[in-house]
């Protein structure tokens, strides 16, 4: 097949790179354009609006995008300019085109921002803050515009983390690697993360299977705690872990004269480190066929993690 991979620079776009150009022709199309192995060309943005610019491609991958700033310093509207503004463009472009795939990657922020129990994609959307509005306002674009001989796939991530992975994770990593102990061991909460690896299984799926146009939840099969995401990270750096669990009430306490003080702990990140956030990944599975994704929680987390050191 050809495919075309907006933000193809990026880690997920360098990571589908690795996994797809062995058997597919690949082009860019991103805000830089470095030469890259296994891309034949990345075209910048203005060349959609080009008459023969961009050759004719069986696939789209949309990944550009402007990623969650978690430290809130990024104005709303950069969020809506960008995730939702280049969505319409690159789908537009996509509806004029003879591809025949599109793949459109959301967020699991766009469903909800807080979980009960375990998402589903029938979840009434509920984001919250700029990052999750802004991609569920290009998941409504593409869902009221959609073609009866084209198949539109909108995926909704978990974290995804993988080599190459800059993020939260790597502050974790930094954190445990000083040895400095986890304060926060009593809440004991279960998240759901995505690997890169079964990302790559599941985009290679959509592309090469025949699977009906809609929305897919995207996550590993196992949820993992805070508490064994430290223990994980240990066992990496050989170390012991060191989970203090300190009374929920002190610590609860001590975020907010966090927040007050302006130091790291504050109520929101205690609340982003210990919420519950599971994500049922059922449904891609079932659409693609298979029983289980490719690779184990703990075992693509060992991967990433040792691409930390």
């Amino acid at each position: 097949m050809k495919i075309l991979i907006t933000g193809v620079h990026g880690f997920v776009g360098t990571n589908l790179v690795k996994a797809l150009s062995k058997e597919h022709t690949i082009y860019g199309l991103d805000i830089i354009s470095p030469t890259k192995e296994g891309v034949r060309f990345t075209f910048s943005w203005d060349y959609l609006d080009k008459e023969n610019g961009i050759p004719e491609v069986d696939a789209i991958i949309h990944l550009a995008g402007k990623a969650h700033d978690t430290k809130n310093q990024t104005v709303s509207d950069v969020y809506f300019k960008v995730n939702t503004g280049l969505t319409q463009m690159i789908y537009d472009y996509f509806l004029k085109s003879k591809a025949k795939k599109f793949i459109f990657f959301s967020t699991a922020k766009a469903a909800a921002d807080k979980v009960e129990g375990i998402l589903t994609e029938d979840v009434v959307p509920s984001p919250v803050g700029p990052y999750g509005e802004s991609k569920i306002a290009a998941e409504k674009y593409i869902q009221e515009h959609l073609a009866n001989d084209k198949q539109v796939y909108i995926l909704r991530p978990c974290m995804i983390h993988g080599p190459g992975n800059k993020g939260n994770l790597n502050l974790l990593y930094g954190v445990v690697k000083k040895g400095i102990p986890w304060p926060l061991g009593a809440f004991e909460n279960r998240r759901t993360f995505t690997s890169i690896e079964n990302l790559c299984f599941v985009i290679n799926g959509l592309l090469t299977k025949d699977v009906p146009t809609g929305i897919y939840n995207m996550g590993d099969d196992e949820a993992l705690s805070t508490n064994e995401l430290i223990e994980e990270i240990c066992k990496s750096l050989g170390k012991n872990a060191h989970i203090w669990k300190l009374p929920k009430g002190l610590m609860t306490g001590v975020a907010k004269i966090g927040g007050a003080l302006h130091l790291p702990l504050d109520s929101e990140r205690l609340r982003k480190l210990t919420e519950n956030y599971i994500s049922s990944n059922a449904k891609i599975k079932k659409a693609l066929g298979v029983e289980k994704m490719p690779v184990d929680a703990r075992e693509g987390l060992q991967r990433t993690l040792e691409s930390f050191k």
